[in-house]
């Protein structure tokens, strides 16, 4: 049975221009960070919210450079995406209280990376029962926070931060 859901926030995505390029370099490269959802700047990786998320505060920490794979990043930037990893941990436990991670890249259209052409580690908060009825049967996901109130409440955190 086929049951419609109501989601009228992503029409502007449905209908919107599809812009070539890379949406982490534009991210990284622009200066609007609420608007494209940066929440932090590192000197060599940025952490990014994502912008069709799994859950409330889903994140990602993405190197600066255009790469696709580990062996590609330096020493330094390899330490500063884990390091930053640790940290949305940290202040995602502290701000929405999540009973668990999900923490990892998809490396590879095959392994579930949609954009497999610059590297990015998911950090995705979890809850007990957050895989409800809903992602089952529908092979649907329900967030229920607007992303720019969860923006709102992690930047603060990240802005203590230093780079």
């Amino acid at each position: 049975m086929e049951r419609p859901i109501w989601a009228p926030w992503r029409i502007k995505y449905i209908l919107g221009k599809k812009e070539p390029g890379c949406i982490f370099c534009d991210a990284i490269a622009g200066d609007d960070d609420p608007g494209s959802l940066v929440l932090f700047r590192g000197k060599t990786a940025f952490v990014i919210m994502n912008l069709y998320p799994y859950n409330p505060g889903h994140l990602m920490v993405t190197p600066n450079r255009h790469v696709s794979g580990l062996g590609e990043l330096d020493r330094e930037c390899q330490a500063e995406v884990m390091d930053l990893t640790a940290k949305c941990i940290d202040i995602l436990k502290s701000k929405l209280k999540p009973h668990g991670f999900n923490a990892g890249f998809n490396l590879g259209e095959t392994a579930g990376a949609s954009i497999k052409e610059h590297l990015h580690m998911h950090v995705v908060p979890r809850w007990q029962g957050d895989n409800n009825f809903m992602a089952v049967l529908a092979d649907i996901d329900v967030v229920p926070q607007a992303l720019e109130d969860t923006y709102r409440l992690l930047q603060p955190s990240f802005a203590e931060l230093s780079p």
